[in-house]
């Protein structure tokens, strides 16, 4: 299969990337990404000279730029990672969410209409859903009730992609997942945050109480999920994808904390965020029974290889963190990353 990766460069992208490349050895992967700020292509430095992949500076509301690379690669399928997908950030520049979230996956729906692409699959989240009480989990029938910028700005990507189908009999999917984590994430999410500042001893800023509650998933079982999705997923159907993994933040971060030998008293209670949701969870229900797809993580050993991943590639953190891993572009291909 040749497939189209928006936002190859991710976090949850380049994992996917590395994932197709090792277990569907015949495909070809063209890896599409604007590289923003999270976009990091130092996370796919090992892959660069495969045979099977292609790296493209691109933007998806780029309509003509996006055309000429499915017509040049013979794209037959688009997986649709790319998006401004951080809370705080939409909290404070929602226009940047509502360009590249929705009219960006609506100039990538038409080119896949328009070059007949075979499947599009749209990676979204379970926070379109809004929150939930102490009880009940999110379906794929639950009634979309985004609280920020950022999931509104995905629901109505969602809906652009039903339409789509619904409208151009275009072939697609949805998935729906829950807080993910893993190797090579951007270090502003909760995670990869909390391991780096404890690393360094310095405060955890944990938001409100650390009451809220998420669905953890790993974001290996994450790809394996869309993957199957891909291949196998009922044209139009929307699945969720959760860890059955639900953990307050609070205990997160004690996790996080035990796993380094780390004193609580680094952790920070701060000022909670306007329009935070209390709870999440995912009822995979779907994806277990029609495709055969079950997490095979548990997130204690998870959490413990993620926290030992962080430790061991505190090189690539620093880069990060200090932005030199946007020159990795210029050394790598020539011209300006940002």
């Amino acid at each position: 299969m040749r497939i189209l990766v928006t936002g190859g460069a991710g976090f949850i992208g380049s994992n996917f990337v590395r994932y197709t490349l090792l277990h569907h050895p015949d495909d070809t992967l063209v890896n599409y990404d604007a590289l923003t700020y999270a976009g990091n292509l130092e996370s796919l430095q090992d892959i660069q000279q495969h045979p099977h992949y292609q790296f493209v500076h691109g933007d998806i509301r780029d309509g003509q730029k996006l055309s000429e690379i499915v017509q040049k690669h013979g794209i037959e399928a688009i997986v649709h990672f790319a998006a401004e997908s951080h809370v705080d950030r939409s909290i404070h520049e929602p226009a940047a969410f509502v360009e590249t979230n929705v009219l960006g996956t609506q100039v990538l729906l038409d080119v896949a209409r328009q070059s007949r692409i075979q499947k599009f699959v749209h990676v979204s989240t379970d926070e379109v859903y809004g929150t939930l009480g102490s009880t009940g989990y999110f379906t794929e029938e639950t009634p979309l009730s985004p609280n920020s910028p950022y999931s509104a700005s995905k629901a109505g990507s969602d809906l652009l992609v039903r339409a789509y189908h619904e409208t151009y009999g275009l072939n697609v999917n949805i998935t729906r997942c829950s807080n993910n984590y893993g190797p090579y994430q951007f270090p502003e999410k909760l995670i990869p945050l909390m391991i780096l500042n404890a690393l360094e001893n310095k405060p955890l800023p944990v938001y409100g109480t650390g009451e809220n509650v998420r669905d953890w998933l790993h974001v290996e079982d994450h790809c394996r999920a869309v993957d199957l999705v891909l291949r196998s997923g009922v044209p139009g159907r929307v699945y969720n994808i959760g860890g059955h993994n639900e953990r307050r933040n609070i205990d997160v971060v004690r996790d996080i904390l035990r796993v380094l030998g780390k004193p609580e008293s680094l952790i920070q209670f701060v000022t909670d965020r306007p329009g935070h949701d209390l709870r999440y969870a995912i009822d995979p229900t779907r994806i277990e029974q029609e495709l055969g797809w079950k997490p095979i993580h548990t997130f204690e050993t998870g959490l413990r290889e993620t926290v030992e991943w962080y430790v061991t590639h505190q090189e690539w953190c620093e880069r990060v963190k200090s932005g030199e891993y946007q020159r990795f572009y210029a050394l790598q291909y020539g011209g300006d990353a940002s």
